[in-house]
């Protein structure tokens, strides 16, 4: 079992990712190659990448194997800027941490030939078909498929932000269940082995992934930001919401017009214009003045940060996308907490 101890600045630091990391859906993945049994859902994916994919699953298989330990290197917290800045992350490591890293997977009982030990010792050729390799498996196994996995995590990631915004990061950590489940101060999860990270004060990244499959996954080394990967849930309770999910879209699409109402439907959490428009398949500038109606509008806030802009649904956007009346802004008290039972 798994135990993570909050104190009261970890509940005030938690937070669900904006989406999947694609570090962390190449490594899961992987276990799927490995699976004798896959899920049902991922016998063709399977297949496919075995047939196209051979030259970077003979490299990348070896540093993750079936079950077990695997490097925390492959799965880096800059990958949540991307897979470029993910990848220079891991072609950077230290290579002090590459050889404890490694060396730990070899004393997991995981045999490690040749090209294993030359990336332990940080040769610029073996990271050079390292990144190569962490590039065409990205390629190869995703492309076009990604949309569909973020498409997947989008309704589990969004009902809990929206859940921690409305009612607390306690509630939200109390959606999880049966695997981890919240009994504070403690958050327990199935895990396969029995460890215990103190979170110190630096809070939890939840991130939902569509190849987690059963039991989350957590990094090794408790010095790295604490971060848990979890399965995403197959169909999000709809918490009560007045509206089902299409007739909430139709609902806005007849507001705001279709394109506006899908760059509005994609918010959730904080994102920039960048991440924006490529959630909604729009350009960068339609994104950008999407965002600016529906800024005027008070359904967003946007704040620059440094080089990027980054959007948020204000309280009124988030009763709009639930369908919930929310009282104007000169009310004297804040929108309910509570989802309509109408």
């Amino acid at each position: 079992m798994l135990r993570m101890h909050f104190t009261a600045g970890d509940i005030a630091r938690t937070r669900v990712a904006d989406g999947p990391d694609p570090f962390w859906e190449s490594v899961l993945s992987l276990h799927q190659v490995w699976a004798r049994r896959p899920e049902p859902d991922l016998v063709g994916w399977r297949e496919r990448v075995n047939r196209n994919a051979r030259a970077p699953l003979d490299l990348l298989l070896p540093l993750v194997p079936a079950r077990g330990y695997f490097p925390d290197f492959l799965t880096p917290a800059a990958s949540a800027e991307g897979f470029e800045a993910g990848l220079d992350a891991v072609l950077s490591t230290p290579r002090c941490e590459l050889r404890d890293q490694i060396g730990r997977l070899a004393t997991s009982g995981s045999p490690l030939g040749g090209w294993a030990r030359s990336v332990a010792e940080g040769t610029a050729p073996a990271l050079r078909r390292l990144g190569e390799a962490m590039r065409d498996y990205q390629r190869i196994a995703f492309g076009p498929s990604w949309q569909r996995v973020r498409a997947r995590t989008e309704p589990d990631r969004t009902w809990r932000a929206r859940t921690q915004w409305y009612s607390g990061t306690d509630a939200m950590l109390r959606t999880f269940g049966p695997g981890i489940r919240w009994r504070p101060p403690v958050l327990e999860a199935d895990y396969a082995v029995d460890r215990d990270i103190h979170l110190a004060g630096r809070g939890l990244l939840l991130i939902p992934s569509y190849f987690c499959r059963h039991k989350p996954v957590a990094l090794a080394d408790p010095s790295l930001p604490p971060t848990l990967v979890y399965p995403v849930s197959p169909s999000p309770p709809a918490a009560g919401a007045p509206l089902t999910a299409d007739a909430a879209g139709s609902h806005l699409a007849r507001l705001l017009g279709h394109t506006r109402a899908a760059v509005f439907q994609t918010l959730g959490g904080d994102c920039t214009t960048t991440e924006l428009a490529r959630r909604a398949g729009v350009s960068l500038s339609s994104a950008s003045e999407h965002a600016a109606v529906l800024r005027e509008a008070g359904l967003i806030s946007s704040t620059r940060q440094r080089n990027a802009v980054h959007h948020s649904l204000t309280p009124v956007g988030l009763a709009l996308l639930d369908g919930r009346p929310a009282q104007a802004p000169g009310d004297a008290h804040p929108i309910s907490a509570r989802f309509s039972t109408r």
